[in-house]
Parts: structure tokens; sequence; C-alpha cells
């Protein structure tokens, strides 16, 4: 990227090669998202098509409606 920069090279000798553990730790946690955001697979259960959302687990609540919140 920053070819014949002295300035540059002397940067990442001293505090490291930022943009590219930048780069590598996006890479792995886009990873990971798509891995946590897979839905749930199991033999009894087809696949849920891409663009199509999974059905709620059955543990999940859904949402209060607005008011004021009672103890």
């Amino acid at each position: 990227m920053f070819q014949d920069s002295p300035i540059y090279d002397r940067l990442i000798a001293e505090r490291g090669d930022i943009p590219l553990q930048v780069r590598r730790e996006a890479e792995r946690v886009s990873r990971d998202l798509e891995f946590v955001l897979q839905p749930l697979q199991s033999p009894g259960r087809p696949p849920v098509p891409r663009g199509q959302a999974a059905a709620a687990p059955v543990w999940q609540r859904t949402a209060l409606p607005p008011g004021p919140a009672s103890l």
C-alpha cells in the first residue's frame, strides 16, 4: 500500500502493522458473526432459505409495550 515510504516503515517497526491487525480482526469478527447468525440446523428441521428469518426460539419473549415500568 505504502511503497517507498520511510515514515510508514518506521511506524510499522515501532508500533506494528496496525492496519493489517485491524483487517485480520475484522475478518475474524465477520466469520464469527456469520457462524452465530446461521439458523439453527437439526436433522429434522429444514434449512431456512437466505433472506428469510428463522423462527424465534421458544424461550424468546416478545417486547413489552411502551409505558411505565412496573417492578
